[in-house]
């Protein structure tokens, strides 16, 4: 039976990790995308309007995270008629792992005229595909990868959730493309050798939230020298193009992720 238990659960005000929260770095790492998810879900919950729409979402990740409890306080920096602005701090006993600011817009009329914009891609959905196959790298997600990452090109991949995030709770769709956007990294920085880098931040830039449940990501960038990378992918849902990511890594010395690589290939996040 396949086990869809939350990643955290919330007990004396903390989130405890579940062991599928661990990270494929390092069995004993939390996974950064956890960390961006938490994140979400703290600034939506105590700053949300249905007025506002989360245009932009940073994470920087900056500490490893071992297996424990956390917990995320938030801050409202700046309260303006059209725009606000909220950071976040993602805490651990040992100190503070992870940060987010995010940008919220007020919602209005779209302006007269026509903008070039980007086009939806060809991608057949997940539906269409069926069910997703095994993956060697044993991820706790849902995975449909649309090209062959091995060949260095241009990536695209389907991604879906298959575990809620907090005991309890329903996922909104702030929160799901929080956490699929953490694999904008591989995405875009895998190379014939595998992935040999590993994210420092991600960033969200959102024109709207997905509809449904999976996330389409198709890399549109690559750059790299001295051991450090950026990335970029452009997100879809089924409905069309919703937004885009940009990452920033750096290689991680001893350790590689790929396609024949087994989920408990041991690493660490350096820092």
């Amino acid at each position: 039976m396949t086990d869809n238990s939350a990643f955290f659960t919330l007990k004396n005000g903390e989130l405890v990790p579940a062991p599928q929260a661990r990270s494929p770095w390092s069995a004993d790492m939390l996974h950064g995308r956890l960390l961006g998810g938490l994140a979400a879900r703290a600034i939506e919950a105590e700053h949300g309007d249905p007025d506002f729409h989360f245009a932009r979402l940073t994470i920087d990740l900056f500490r490893n995270s071992p297996l424990l409890p956390l917990s995320v306080e938030t801050t409202r920096i700046r309260e303006g008629r059209r725009i606000r602005v909220v950071d976040a701090t993602v805490r651990t006993e040992q100190g503070a792992v992870a940060r987010a600011g995010a940008v919220l817009l007020r919602r209005s009329e779209p302006p007269a005229g026509e903008v070039w914009s980007t086009p939806a891609w060809d991608a057949p959905t997940p539906a269409e595909l069926g069910p997703p196959p095994p993956d060697t790298l044993s991820l706790p997600f849902d995975l449909w990868r649309l090209t062959d990452w091995d060949e260095g090109g241009s990536n695209r991949a389907w991604v879906r959730e298959t575990h809620p995030l907090v005991e309890g709770e329903t996922m909104s769709p702030f929160v799901r493309v929080a956490l699929a956007a953490d694999f904008a990294s591989p995405l875009s920085n895998s190379g014939t050798a595998g992935l040999h880098y590993i994210n420092a931040d991600y960033t969200l830039a959102l024109s709207r939230l997905p509809v449904g449940d999976e996330v389409g990501m198709e890399s549109s960038g690559h750059l790299s020298d001295a051991g450090i990378a950026t990335g970029q992918c452009a997100l879809h849902d089924t409905a069309g193009p919703i937004g885009y990511c940009l990452v920033t890594a750096l290689v991680n010395p001893g350790s590689v992720l790929g396609r024949q690589v087994a989920g408990d290939q041991r690493g660490s996040r350096p820092r």
